[in-house]
């Protein structure tokens, strides 16, 4: 088996985040040329080619991707290892804040954040529960967690997983309205708006639901305000299986139907790889998210 260089997978991995050469040499504190020679020494190595020049910019070819999320876990590896050794951890402080939409702040972050405050003790974490990317534009917050990958060319997006999700109801709303069969039963029951009518029924006509505006009778724009209406049997709502495995007053309604599957999107600055305490928390969320979803 070839040996490979943990320079040229550093530079592989930084120039495929980066986006671009001179970008990667600059978080690198490499020259563009001695960046290039690493990259083009991996692709020698390795017999393929990993990127290919669009403009200005360099994308990834198909061999490419597949190495990418094998080079991530091994560049994760290595900072922890580096952090350990070194007790940084320890010593990482500070103020760091993570965006998220209301339900994940209050449902999946928590048992992360144990973690990391165990790892870095000294961080000052700050959760901000919204849905608007916007957020880290203006600087609000360091890190987010999205469906959506952003399109701002100051952000640097990694795609975390597919999560899956079903239509819940509580035991008591669905002992007296009744369990729906199939599809069409769903034409008798009342429906949890969550802030955009008529965008919800623009997805569920698609998937056969056989609804209107009038199986809408209460709702919120607020994750967590929805949740509660329909833990409070109000009706029937939408929402991760992540979620809903820790509410046992709720049932999956039409559990043999397919899941609805929505992308979890971890996002933040360029600056991603010249702060350790961005870093630090950046791949603490990507692996513990991996894993709970």
């Amino acid at each position: 088996m070839t040996p490979f260089d943990w320079n040229h997978i550093r530079a592989f991995l930084a120039t495929a985040e980066g986006g671009s050469l001179s970008a990667a040499a600059r978080n690198l504190g490499l020259t563009q040329p001695t960046l290039g020679r690493q990259v083009a020494a991996l692709e020698q190595d390795l017999g393929v080619m990993l990127f290919e020049r669009v403009g200005r910019s360099l994308t990834l070819t198909a061999a490419g991707h597949e190495l990418l999320e094998h080079v991530r876990a091994m560049g994760a590896a290595a900072d922890k290892v580096a952090l350990v050794a070194s007790g940084q951890s320890q010593a990482i402080e500070g103020r760091i804040a993570i965006t998220a939409s209301d339900v994940f702040s209050a449902y999946l972050l928590p048992p992360i954040l144990k973690r990391l405050r165990t790892l870095a003790p000294r961080l000052v974490i700050d959760v901000v529960a919204a849905d608007d990317v916007r957020d880290l534009m203006r600087r609000e917050a360091d890190i987010a967690i999205r469906h959506v990958r952003p399109t701002q060319p100051d952000l640097i997006a990694r795609l975390i997983c597919e999560a899956t999700g079903h239509f819940y109801a509580a035991s008591s709303y669905l002992d007296l309205m009744g369990r729906p069969e199939r599809l069409n039963d769903l034409a008798l029951h009342t429906f949890i708006d969550m802030g955009d009518t008529e965008r919800m029924l623009e997805y569920l006509h698609p998937l056969g639901f056989p609804i209107t505006a009038e199986n809408f009778r209460i709702g919120s724009a607020s994750g967590l305000v929805t949740w509660e209406l329909c833990k409070q049997g109000f009706g029937i709502a939408p929402m991760a299986d992540l979620v809903a495995a820790g509410t046992p007053e709720i049932e999956r309604v039409l559990p043999d139907a397919a899941p609805v599957t929505f992308p979890v999107w971890l996002t933040t600055h360029r600056e991603l790889h010249t702060s350790r305490r961005i870093r630090l928390v950046y791949d603490l969320l990507a692996e513990e998210i991996a894993k709970t979803m």
